[in-house]
């Protein structure tokens, strides 16, 4: 269920006392607070447990006995001025479509609002985000007349991948020239507007009926960033055959080989796979095996388990080695997979329109179903 608070707004604390209320009264009900995420709070009593996301003052509240739900939206009625939207079908700008084989989110009217502040409802769409070949870079045309325009669009394009995976890549590449955007950025922003106008009706599915195996697709592109020669990290997480969380970014630190490149970015993966771990956790999800990273770097696959290629690799940072850590102690698997099958690709650079079609369903980027 979906419930609203009916507050005043004005001064920049705000937030944070408010915060701290409804933390406080919670507290007060029984509630525990996540340590993986303050925004989530998890009462569990006699076999009835309770699950409720706050986000400033919207909640989501779910759980598995509706008549304690529904007892606990009393008492919050109570004590705050609230509105119960009942079940949830719309939040932050995400449509939730149910189906009989689980979930669908998707933010059409997002892209819709996104369209209509750019004028280009009458554009022809495109079918990849980023053309091939173009390689976007610093100093590549004039400057923009209007750069907070440009900064605007890509930070709605940014919230945007909160279901769109697929325009991961290219929005990543985008937010790097928020200083000083150029023609040619605004002209690469568009395209990414133009691919969401022909794919508006996607979303992400998640399946109800899914296996609690929770695994990861680490890439790299060495050296991909023209005017530095930085790399970019991609990650796509699992659980069964639903993506849970990705990222695509650029790394901060140049490479000085593909396996160091993917090794950093396996690091990476590891790092979001901990705390995801620990979240399902707290959420008394047990997993009957270990996490597992797919890489199709050799090197760097090699590399978690033993410490070869010393020569190339002892300049690395401590903290990117915890990965051997893991796999030594047996809380992570490091796996080869062929590039044919990595599915975090989509995510380190622009791909052909045949290559980018047949992994969007891979990654769980598909139609909304029929109702």
């Amino acid at each position: 269920m979906c419930v609203s608070f009916t507050r005043g707004y004005g001064l920049k604390q705000a937030p944070q006392a408010w915060y701290s209320e409804i933390r406080d009264y919670l507290f007060s009900l029984g509630f525990k607070m996540s340590n993986s995420d303050h925004c989530l709070f998890i009462c569990s009593t006699a076999g009835v447990t309770l699950y409720l996301v706050v986000y400033v003052d919207d909640l989501i509240v779910t759980g598995n006995d509706i008549k304690f739900i529904n007892q606990f939206i009393s008492k919050l009625g109570h004590r705050f001025s609230i509105k119960d939207l009942g079940s949830l079908n719309y939040f932050l700008g995400v449509k939730v479509v149910r189906a009989d084989h689980g979930l669908f989110l998707s933010q059409q009217k997002y892209i819709e609002d996104i369209v209509d502040r750019t004028l280009m409802t009458s554009v022809k769409p495109v079918p990849t985000p980023l053309a091939v070949g173009n390689s976007l870079s610093l100093n590549d045309s004039a400057l923009l007349d209007n750069p907070s325009e440009y900064r605007t669009i890509v930070g709605s394009l940014q919230y945007l991948g909160l279901t769109r995976l697929d325009i991961a890549f290219a929005v990543n590449k985008l937010a790097q020239f928020f200083a000083t955007p150029t023609v040619n950025h605004w002209a690469a922003v568009k395209r990414v507007i133009r691919y969401l106008i022909g794919t508006i009706d996607k979303g992400l599915q998640f399946h109800h009926h899914s296996s609690l195996v929770l695994h990861a697709f680490s890439d790299s592109d060495w050296g991909g960033d023209k005017d530095d020669r930085s790399s970019t990290l991609a990650y796509v997480v699992f659980l069964g055959k639903n993506p849970i969380s990705w990222s695509s970014k650029k790394q901060r630190v140049v490479a000085k080989s593909s396996t160091e490149a993917e090794y950093r970015s396996i690091s990476a993966t590891a790092s979001e796979l901990c705390w995801i771990h620990n979240l399902l956790l707290e959420l008394a999800v047990s997993l009957s095996k270990p996490p597992v990273i797919y890489c199709d770097n050799l090197g760097a696959t090699y590399v978690t388990t033993k410490p070869i290629f010393h020569s190339r690799m002892k300049h690395l940072e401590i903290d990117y080695h915890f990965v051997r850590q893991l796999v030594q102690l047996g809380k992570l698997r490091v796996s080869h997979i062929s590039s044919q099958d990595q599915l975090a690709d989509v995510l380190t650079k622009a791909l052909p329109r045949s290559d980018f079609g047949c992994f969007l369903s891979k990654i769980g980027v598909s139609d909304q179903p029929p109702s």
